[in-house]
C-alpha cells in the first residue's frame, strides 16, 4: 500500500496491512531509507507529525480531526514491549 496525497487508511484492519507492508519494504529496501535507525525514524516522525499541518495544506487538504491520536500513541508505545 503506497500512500498518495489522495490515499485515505480506513480501517484498523487497513492500517495493520500498511504497516506490515511497511515493514517488508524495510527488510527488501531498508538500506535505502533514509532514516534506518529506530531513533532516526522517531525523530522523523515526531518532525513530520509537527508539520503536518503545513503537509495537508500544501495538498489542499484538512488534517483529519477525526483521527484518534491516543490509539496509534498507544500502538507506538506497546511495540516497545510487545512480542
Amino acid at each position: 500500500m503506497s500512500l498518495t496525497p489522495d490515499s485515505e487508511v480506513s480501517s484498523r484492519e487497513e492500517f495493520v496491512a500498511f504497516v506490515r507492508e511497511l515493514h517488508q519494504d524495510y527488510l527488501r529496501r531498508g538500506q535505502e531509507w533514509e532514516n534506518q535507525s529506530l531513533d532516526q525514524f522517531l525523530e522523523a516522525l515526531a518532525a513530520w507529525l509537527d508539520a503536518s499541518p503545513a503537509w495537508y495544506r500544501n495538498f489542499g487538504k484538512e488534517l483529519p480531526e477525526e483521527g484518534d491520536w491516543t490509539f496509534l500513541a498507544r500502538a507506538l508505545q506497546a511495540a516497545t514491549v510487545y512480542e
